[in-house]
């Protein structure tokens, strides 16, 4: 059954509406559930409300949608605030289109115009899947953008032509290089997509760091404390509060940050997630002719600034090397090898990687997608400001 809250109501009662749907303790997720596709018109209309074409805020809207919908709730409709301030600070124009600067049969350099992310990742991820199809691989960088969303979402686009799809993206420095007090780095995810046949595709989709931003802003709305060694505290040393460590971040303090992937120092391989980082970097910023390091900002001399965020997409054809359909029963052959391999000791099954967020995606089609309750309260925010009517199910 679906509850539909009108704007008109949640503007009379919003604190009886906010105490009816956040039901739940303080450190879990509630049970407020939208519908996926309610919720990505809801999302949609926000952002065409501050000025985005409608083509555009869809992008938005079905990228933070499908984070959300993949259980990856650190990308999902939590960040729609991100842009709608974004927005009115002025360092997103949101009806800023890309354009290809440089280009060949092969290549393609496309300036974003300091636009919404989503629609310059897309029109960059087309660019490069249209190449691949006519000369077997495509690489694009786009320059003078924004913050993209997951990054998976652009690497899957090249799945439905039989490619296989990679994206990548810098961002603001929010990562603690190896032996370092400061952080220097973004969380810069790498996105790798591979097709199948029977099998779900194999898609990686991780982030540099030990774990990206917006899983401590999930901590952080959810009142919990962070492990041990995911991010350090102004005095470089390591702590369990994500307000701690945002506040440093994020108020232009540029003390502290998170860990490199591996962790701190060298003992488990921190200095690898640290070159990753780097590499993310050389790709999206330095080849681009994007922002790089601290000068990925959104804040500079305390104004507003275009972080001029910078990305890398490929898309290449499998079957020049060997025909598709012997690609995708080998891709099968070796996932179920790597399913069926001998258990470690207590447990019970082996993943591939996307397996869980696929099977997730599937839960919360069918049922719904729970959002915590500081999202909530945002969104009903925007309905009241925007008389957007929010449906929820019951």
């Amino acid at each position: 059954m679906n509850s539909h809250f009108h704007n008109s109501e949640i503007k009379e009662h919003p604190i009886a509406y906010l105490s009816g749907l956040c039901n739940a303790g303080p450190n879990k997720m509630t049970d407020n559930l939208i519908h996926h596709e309610n919720l990505r018109v809801f999302s949609q209309q926000v952002i065409m409300k501050l000025g985005a074409f409608e083509e555009d805020a869809y992008c938005v809207a079905d990228n933070l949608v499908k984070s959300n919908l993949r259980g990856i709730d650190s990308h999902g409709v939590g960040r729609l605030k991100r842009y709608v301030e974004g927005i009115r600070t002025g360092y997103i124009l949101p009806k800023a289109s890309p354009i290809i600067e440089r280009d060949s049969p092969v290549m393609a350099n496309i300036n974003a115009m300091n636009g919404l992310g989503q629609p310059a990742g897309v029109f960059g991820m087309n660019v490069a899947i249209e190449k691949a199809q006519h000369s077997g691989v495509g690489m694009v960088t786009v320059f003078d953008s924004n913050h993209y969303g997951f990054a998976g979402y652009y690497a899957m686009m090249a799945l439905e032509r039989d490619l296989i799809g990679i994206s990548m993206t810098n961002s603001e420095p929010l990562v603690v290089p190896t032996f370092s007090k400061n952080a220097m780095i973004g969380t810069n995810p790498i996105a790798f997509a591979a097709p199948t046949k029977n099998e779900r595709p194999w898609v990686m989709d991780l982030a540099t760091s030990v774990v990206p931003s917006g899983k401590l802003e999930v901590y952080d709305r959810l009142g919990k404390e962070i492990p041990e060694g995911w991010a350090t505290n102004e005095s470089g040393r390591s702590t369990n509060s994500p307000a701690e460590v945002l506040v440093n971040l994020y108020k232009g303090l540029g003390k502290g940050g998170i860990c490199p992937l591996g962790g701190e120092g060298e003992l488990h391989g921190g200095h690898k997630g640290y070159g990753l980082g780097t590499m993310v970097e050389i790709l999206c910023g330095v080849m681009s002719g994007a922002n790089i390091l601290r000068d990925v900002t959104f804040v500079k001399d305390g104004k507003p600034n275009h972080p001029k965020v910078g990305h890398f997409f490929m898309a290449f054809d499998p079957s020049f090397f060997t025909d598709i359909d012997s690609f995708k029963n080998r891709m099968d052959e070796m996932i179920s090898r790597l399913k069926n391999a001998e258990k470690a000791e207590g447990q019970s099954r082996i993943f591939i990687h996307g397996e869980k967020e696929f099977e997730e995606h599937e839960r919360r089609e069918q049922n719904g997608i729970p959002i915590d309750e500081k999202t909530v309260e945002s969104l009903i925010g925007f309905s009241k400001e925007f008389s957007i009517d929010l449906e929820f199910i019951e």
